[in-house]
């Protein structure tokens, strides 16, 4: 059983501020330890449930926030940038199955440290029409892959947000929101024992395949720069939807690849870089 992990930062257990996340930020030393212990209790669920590969994207911002010193021996560890495929870097068709670590709610929800890739610049993202963040994108793409989301932990809000999106997916609400930067939490002890109990459980029985998304796709991003939207039209494919927002149609796995030097273009006229 070949296990696939991505993990983000801003829905690890105990982390509430742009301080926990982020680079340079006073306690960020301390959050990449926790995202590595509540990685590490997925890990200690996967083989519990006889995964025999699992292979750990870092996924968060720099890309390079896990201490591969940190991370349990029986995982692999893709890190740094860039990454094509970005948030589902080394995902393959032959991997049996997702799980999703430490996600956060999408861009204007009231969960903890929600947003869509890039923080202030991106405002709404759809898929096929549907309001989307990291965690439909993220599920969607994999299911073009061939290969299901089984778990994901997160906020209390990130977890409404992946059972609205598919309601196969068990999920582990490792703090309840408060706002975007306060949260009621669950005691370190018992969050990581529910992120292995249940991606454990998740993993006891053969994943089901995934429904694939619709082929083609069309995906549309409102962006809070007009100038931003004017300069990605110069893309082949990518076409007006008003001033802000811009689409394109195509298999998902392609898109998700666009989407990503959207977000470069973005960045090299906001110098905000994605930080996922």
């Amino acid at each position: 059983m070949r296990i696939y992990i991505s993990a983000d930062m801003e829905g690890v257990t105990g982390l509430v501020d742009a301080d926990d996340v982020q680079p340079g930020g006073r306690d960020y030393e301390r959050g990449r330890l926790k995202m590595a212990e509540d990685v590490n209790a997925a890990v200690r669920g996967a083989i519990a449930a006889g995964a025999t590969d699992i292979v750990v994207n870092d996924a968060h911002g720099p890309l390079r926030n896990l201490l591969p010193e940190a991370l349990h021996p029986a995982a692999r560890l893709i890190r740094g940038r860039p990454k094509q495929m970005g948030m589902l870097e080394g995902l393959t068709p032959h991997h049996d199955a997702v799980v999703c670590v430490g996600y956060h709610a999408r861009a204007g929800t009231p969960g903890v440290l929600s947003h869509s890739f890039m923080g202030h610049e991106i405002e709404d993202i759809w898929l096929d029409g549907r309001p989307v963040g990291e965690i439909g994108l993220a599920q969607a793409t994999a299911a073009a892959l061939g290969v299901p989301v089984v778990a994901l932990t997160g906020d209390d809000t990130a977890c409404a947000e992946t059972e609205e999106w598919d309601g196969s997916v068990a999920t582990v609400a490792v703090k309840q929101a408060h706002d975007r930067f306060a949260a009621a939490l669950l005691p370190e002890a018992e969050a990581r024992r529910a992120i292995e109990e249940t991606v454990a459980a998740a993993l006891s029985t053969p994943p089901r395949a995934p429904v694939p998304p619709p082929h083609p796709c069309a995906l549309t991003v409102r962006w809070q720069s007009a100038s931003v939207a004017t300069t990605l039209l110069g893309i082949p494919g990518v076409t007006a939807v008003d001033g802000r927002t811009v689409r394109a149609h195509g298999a998902l796995t392609d898109l998700y690849r666009l989407f990503g030097v959207w977000m470069q273009v973005a960045a090299s006229l906001t110098d905000q870089r994605p930080y996922c």
